[in-house]
């Protein structure tokens, strides 16, 4: 009767037995499969970030190109007469007065600088070291570069 009774329930063990493996089995081929779609969700999220990002580039490009390309067409269109005199007359005028406009108020403010520190009895050198910086050194320096250095190069390369 024991024996009876003990194969009855190794039968039913081992009857069960496959059935619990494939339910093992199955539950890790569910984790195996969940882990491989969030990879792939997460493939697919640095594809697009890439994707995004390359589409930044490529329009930061195309913008800056077209920015070059009206710079270039802005300048071109400054060089072109527009056939009608005095126009082109006060075109030719505007970039030298102005220049001469500059050159007159910073001289002023310079001279007002320097003629205001000897009034107030600072003394010639001093005032003059007040009025005349390393910025203005600086700028003189770039001015006469401009119209002297630059200008001889130019005609050089021609």
């Amino acid at each position: 009767m024991i024996e009876t009774l003990l194969g009855g329930l190794l039968g039913g063990a081992f009857r069960l037995a496959p059935e619990i493996l494939k339910w093992l089995d199955r539950k890790g081929e569910r984790s195996h499969e969940l882990a491989m779609q969030d990879k792939a969700l997460e493939f697919e999220k640095l594809r697009g970030a890439s994707r995004m990002a390359e589409i930044g580039a490529s329009a930061d490009a195309a913008w800056n190109t077209g920015a070059i390309e009206a710079l270039r067409e802005a300048v071109a269109a400054q060089g072109r007469t527009s056939g009608v005199k005095w126009a082109d007359a006060l075109s030719t005028t505007v970039r030298p007065v102005v220049t001469y406009l500059f050159v007159l108020m910073y001289a002023g403010v310079k001279l007002s600088t320097f003629v205001g520190s000897v009034q107030s009895d600072v003394g010639f050198g001093p005032a003059l070291l007040a009025a005349w910086s390393e910025a203005d050194q600086a700028l003189l320096a770039g001015i006469l570069n401009y119209w002297f250095l630059n200008r001889t190069l130019e005609k050089g390369l021609r």
